[in-house]
């Protein structure tokens, strides 16, 4: 497995992931996205494999005037403005390769392998 945990160190549920492959020893890189954000491919990767836009959108984030201008924004606007605005982004992001989830999600780790 090739785990990449992308989130922050003010994120509980970052935390609990680390945690969680730290219990199993299952190693995984870190990324810290206020230092380093997703790049578009990533992004896109991860918006597939979550299951689109909506999965990725964290709605108790603190910036609500961008929140509020991506309701009202094309579907084909959307994409670029979230990628833009990566603060937005539900946290952790764990990725597997082509598999990631959006979220503290232990039931779907243990399915990879």
């Amino acid at each position: 497995m090739n785990i990449q945990i992308f989130g922050t160190k003010k994120s509980a549920d970052t935390r609990k992931a680390e945690r969680w492959f730290k219990e199993r020893r299952i190693r995984f890189q870190s990324i810290d996205m206020k230092e380093k954000g997703l790049s578009r491919g990533e992004f896109d990767s991860v918006m597939k494999a979550a299951g689109g836009l909506d999965a990725l959108l964290e709605e108790n984030a603190k910036d609500k005037d961008t929140l509020a201008l991506l309701r009202y924004l094309t579907d084909d606007a959307k994409p670029d403005k979230l990628f833009e605005n990566q603060q937005l982004i539900r946290l952790p992001i764990v990725r597997n390769g082509r598999q990631a989830t959006v979220g503290y999600h232990p039931e779907i780790w243990e399915t990879w392998e």
